[in-house]
């Protein structure tokens, strides 16, 4: 069983942009979402994915992840994602130690920009670098899969 552990901050400046070692495109959807299970589409750069993640818990959650051919994923996005994809482009940048994902978002989810630093436990400790913002890890409008069904553009409209 694989276990997911991550923090996820809200960006309030630019600073880390000189510091990006790579940067790849994600477009994501989702086949489904129930309150124990949730299943994605992903293309990541010329790579696509089928994940399947349980039940957040804190922190932490069960996930499943298997690569798949790319055309499969574009079929599947286009014929059974529910909602808008979600079209991102990932920063990669190193501090102390630890690898933190920028996700810069486009479409209907533009003007959202999140890093996310993976765990190995929930207690382990991690510098907070300066543009980290407030940590939303334990607000559910902020995971991407809410992010499909209600975009950031729309909150100003309907909360």
């Amino acid at each position: 069983m694989a276990l997911e552990i991550e923090r996820k901050f809200l960006v309030i400046n630019d600073t880390w942009m000189s510091d990006v070692r790579l940067r790849t495109r994600i477009v994501q959807g989702y086949l489904a979402h129930t309150d124990t299970t949730t299943v994605r589409v992903r293309i990541k750069g010329e790579v696509a994915f089928l994940t399947i993640k349980g039940t957040s818990k804190g922190i932490s959650r069960t996930e499943y992840e298997y690569e798949i051919p790319v055309a499969d994923a574009e079929a599947m996005l286009a014929e059974m994602a529910q909602g808008p994809v979600i079209d991102k482009v990932r920063h990669l940048i190193d501090v102390d130690g630890h690898t933190w994902e920028f996700d810069v978002f486009a479409g209907e989810n533009a003007g959202l920009v999140m890093a996310e630093i993976e765990l190995a436990s929930d207690s382990q400790e991690y510098t907070v670098p300066g543009w980290a913002g407030l940590d939303v890890s334990d607000d559910p409008r902020y995971y991407n899969v809410n992010l499909a069904s209600n975009p950031f553009r729309q909150w100003g409209l309907d909360g």
